[in-house]
């Protein structure tokens, strides 16, 4: 059974997926091969003598194209799927999804295939006879896209070696975070709303799996509809289970309630079968963490490794440290609240990346680090994030 998904999130995992970029680009390339053969042999346009060839040496070159191509293609696939297992098994399995995501190999796939069903589609519409007019200048054009093709493969090596190190793994986590916690996480304080009243009807959720997205204007839209206020019951990146409450519905002001269907409310609450990094924070960090207690592992014992995934953690720590921990709420015209979703608490970071990487090793290196890191986040923290960054500072 198919889980509800919130159109957001359908437009993020289209978005996000690895077929986009290079169906869009084969797409384009037939289109534009048969747009090209029909101007050129319906048309009759003058470009006699781009490449001088009968229709045997045309068909030649085509079939050469086509076999090259599907062996770049075959080459692209092998090393993507190579470097995807090695970043699974030294790096983290959560990592994977920064790969996938890359626009550089999809484009590179893209491009490949897009050459390949140029020349296919061009060689399909080459003419039987000899002395019939050729698409000279849809050759030419399949011959550039091989020349870009290289040019691009080329380019794809260079840039496949690059993300495949430590470094560029964690630097493109932290941007990613560092988006997510700016989207998601407000500057400035804004009042916690009070939800008045008990709890009359409880969503259960209908599956397992994670909490990825959170629709508050839909559930906004059933809350003025059924007359309530709705509570969103777990965080972005939290585990639900079958029938675990998933929405709390709360009378609204002066107002009786209508019973909420529980088919049109987990509409608002997209569950999946993996984390995702669009409004859960706390992906970046579990990720982080992740490199840091693998790199600490006997097995690797790569100190450098984990001190670099702790300092991009310390960046993202400071930057939340410095904010209040989020409440998404959306209110009415008159300030009415309507639906309410939390994010994990700031604790809960701290528990992620400190509390972790220190049970995990007794590097010294590790532990002054870690130290250091709380020292500095107690010097910019808010005061409501101080009690939780003062239980990790060392005893005086």
């Amino acid at each position: 059974m198919s889980r509800p998904r919130t159109p957001s999130s359908r437009i993020a995992q289209i978005r996000d997926s690895f077929w986009l970029v290079p169906a869009a680009v084969a797409s384009g390339a037939m289109l534009a091969a048969t747009g090209l053969s029909v101007l050129e042999l319906r048309l009759g346009l003058p470009v006699e003598g781009i490449l001088p060839s009968g229709p045997a040496g045309a068909r030649s070159l085509l079939s050469s194209i086509i076999t090259a191509m599907i062996s770049f293609t075959a080459l692209v696939f092998s090393i993507t799927v190579v470097a995807l297992q090695l970043a699974s098994s030294q790096y983290s399995p959560r990592v994977l999804r920064t790969f996938l995501q890359d626009r550089v190999i999809q484009a590179t796939l893209g491009t490949f295939v897009a050459t390949f069903l140029f020349a296919m589609v061009v060689l399909a519409a080459l003419p039987a006879d000899d002395n019939e007019q050729l698409p000279e200048l849809s050759l030419a054009v399949s011959m550039a896209l091989v020349l870009a093709s290289t040019g691009v493969f080329i380019y794809y090596l260079h840039h496949i070696t690059t993300i495949m190190r430590v470094s560029h793994i964690i630097a493109a986590i932290g941007a990613q975070t560092r988006r997510t916690i700016d989207r998601h996480v407000p500057e400035r304080d804004e009042p916690a709303p009070v939800i008045v009243g008990e709890v009359v009807q409880v969503v259960p959720a209908p599956g397992p799996g994670f909490v990825t997205d959170v629709d508050l204007a839909l559930l906004a839209r059933l809350a003025r509809e059924y007359h309530c206020v709705l509570a969103v019951v777990p965080s972005p990146g939290d585990f639900v289970v079958a029938g675990a409450p998933l929405l709390n519905v709360h009378p609204a002001p002066s107002r009786t309630p209508r019973p909420l269907p529980a088919e049109r409310a987990v509409r608002g609450v997209t569950i999946g079968t993996e984390r995702t990094p669009g409004q859960d924070i706390g992906f970046g960090f579990r990720q982080l963490t992740d490199i840091a207690e693998r790199a600490l592992s006997p097995a690797l014992n790569d100190i450098t490794t984990a001190v670099r995934a702790v300092q991009e953690a310390h960046e993202l720590l400071r930057r939340l440290a410095m904010r209040p921990d989020p409440a998404r709420v959306v209110r009415d015209a008159d300030g009415t609240v309507r639906v309410r979703a939390n994010h994990l608490a700031y604790d809960t970071y701290l528990a992620m990346i400190v509390d972790e990487v220190r049970a995990t090793s007794t590097q010294p290196r590790i532990a002054r680090l870690l130290e250091a890191v709380v020292t500095d986040l107690d010097t910019v923290a808010l005061p409501a994030h101080r009690p939780a960054i003062r239980r990790r500072l060392p005893a005086p």
